[in-house]
C-alpha cells in the first residue's frame, strides 16, 4: 500500500479501539509513549512504516494509567488469527492477523524483531506487562504482538 498516516486502531478480540497520535523519539532516543494521563490513547511510532507499507509498523499503548485500564490492558490475550484493523488517512483500512504475542523482560527487548526490516507489511503492538517495579515506577516486561498484513478491508469510518 502507498504511504498514508494511520489514524485509528481496532482490535475486536480484546475490545481495544482508539484514535492514533503520532509518537517520535525522546531526547534519550527511546520511543515516546502516549500520554499516561490518557491511558486509552494509542499512538503510532512515526519513524516506522505506515500500516500496509513494507516493513514493521509500530503502535504503542498503555496497559494502565491513573488507576484505570489502558488501551492495551488485554494485549496479552491476543492469539494467532485474531484480527487488527488500522484506519488510515486515505480512508483505507489495513487488516492484519496476529502471528504471536510474547511477554519479555524489558532488559531483553527484541529491537531487531520489532523494528528490523521485513519483506512484507507487518504490525507490532507494544505495551508494558509483568510485575510492577515500585522503585523504578514501571513494569518489568513488555507485551508485544506480532501481526502480518492480509489486505485492505475497505473505507474507514474514522478519521
Amino acid at each position: 500500500m502507498p504511504r498514508s498516516v494511520p489514524v485509528s486502531i481496532d482490535v475486536p478480540a480484546i475490545g481495544a479501539r482508539s484514535s492514533l497520535v503520532p509518537l517520535g523519539l525522546n531526547p534519550d532516543r527511546t520511543v515516546e509513549v502516549p500520554p499516561v494521563d490518557r491511558p486509552m490513547q494509542a499512538g503510532w511510532y512515526e519513524h516506522s512504516p505506515t500500516p500496509g507499507e513494507t516493513g514493521p509498523s509500530v503502535v504503542l499503548g498503555h496497559v494502565d494509567g491513573g488507576g484505570k485500564d489502558g488501551i492495551f490492558a488485554r494485549l496479552h490475550e491476543l492469539k494467532p488469527g485474531d484480527e487488527i484493523r488500522i484506519g488510515r488517512e486515505d480512508k483505507q483500512v489495513a487488516r492484519f492477523v496476529v502471528k504471536r504475542t510474547e511477554q519479555l523482560p524489558k532488559t531483553d527487548f527484541p529491537a531487531d524483531q520489532v523494528y528490523g526490516d521485513t519483506k512484507e507489511p507487518e504490525l507490532r503492538l507494544i505495551t508494558c506487562g509483568g510485575s510492577f517495579d515500585e522503585a523504578a515506577n514501571s513494569y518489568r516486561d513488555n507485551v508485544i504482538t506480532f501481526a502480518v498484513f492480509t489486505g485492505v478491508v475497505g473505507a474507514s469510518d474514522s478519521g
